[in-house]
């Protein structure tokens, strides 16, 4: 992985220390050219790597990079599933036959659609599981998607039932099906990383705050610090600036000095933010190989 990956949350109006700001941020981003603009500042500053949702907008960034191979030569996604708002649109739009037209993949339509089909009618979890993930990765065919991550409210919920089978099945699929690495966002990292080592997953990477006064790091913050200095997860460190709390000097030389922390994952809608950011992870972390 590369050490420093651009995140989305600006662009959707999400902001964890400002309402104001997230509104202010939803508005300025409702053009997808907007976007674009932005992840292009981020492209040409040397970050390659866009940790994304699969928001239906995310889709058209897709299409744009496609379109375009010799400028996003290197250009790369890490999709972040599911997205299931647009589930929920896309069938009061559509109706569930058309919503599930639209996010099935092209190829082997029939054979999704069938087994799809047998799962929901035998409920059969892993057939369903499948299905879900591809019709996640369908807007991605065609772009490079070396890592796949789980998003943090699915880890989390499957982690609270107790229903850590289907992370199982989430890292075989995305392996076989995808030629991807499986990874996982969570609020709780100690503890996921314990369910997962349990289902046989070892070394996972696994995307949690990460920072240096305990922001939302949920299971104790020197549980954190054990499991990273244990050489047992890959972990992607988000959260890094506490939502504007610690400098970003002060935080981006800390997260530096910690074992087992392979990746930041920031988000910035300003070219000096982003190129702040990268000139400390090049200063502290090493530039690029």
């Amino acid at each position: 992985m590369d050490k420093l990956l651009f995140g989305d949350n600006q662009f959707f109006g999400i902001n964890h220390m400002s309402e104001e700001k997230a509104r202010a941020q939803a508005m300025r981003f409702q053009k997808t050219q907007a976007i674009m603009d932005v992840l292009d500042v981020a492209y040409d500053a040397g970050i390659n790597t866009f940790m994304c949702t699969t928001h239906d907008r995310i889709a058209e960034i897709a299409k744009r990079v496609k379109a375009d191979p010799v400028r996003y030569v290197d250009f790369q996604f890490y999709p972040c599933m599911p997205y299931a708002h647009k589930y929920a649109n896309a069938v009061t739009e559509h109706g569930m036959v058309g919503a599930l037209r639209d996010f099935m993949p092209k190829d082997g339509l029939l054979a999704t659609a069938l087994t799809g089909t047998k799962a929901l009618a035998t409920k059969e979890v892993d057939g369903i599981a499948k299905v879900l993930i591809d019709m996640e990765m369908k807007m991605f065919e065609g772009t490079k998607a070396p890592v796949v991550f789980i998003q943090n409210v699915f880890t989390d919920l499957l982690l609270g039932m107790g229903f850590t089978r289907a992370l199982r099945i989430f890292d075989d699929h995305i392996r076989e099906k995808w030629g991807a690495e499986p990874a996982y966002i969570t609020m709780n990292m100690p503890m996921l990383l314990d369910a997962l080592e349990k289902e046989g997953i070892e070394r996972p990477i696994i995307c949690s705050n990460i920072n240096k006064i305990g922001f939302r790091m949920s299971g104790g913050f020197d549980a954190y610090l054990d499991a990273l200095k244990s050489g047992r997860v890959r972990a992607v460190a988000m959260s890094v600036y506490a939502s504007g709390a610690i400098p970003a000097d002060e935080a981006i030389h800390w997260i530096s000095e910690l074992p087992g922390v392979e990746s930041i994952v920031f988000g910035a809608s300003s070219a000096g933010n982003i190129h702040g950011t990268k000139a400390l992870v090049d200063k502290y972390m090493g530039q690029p190989a």
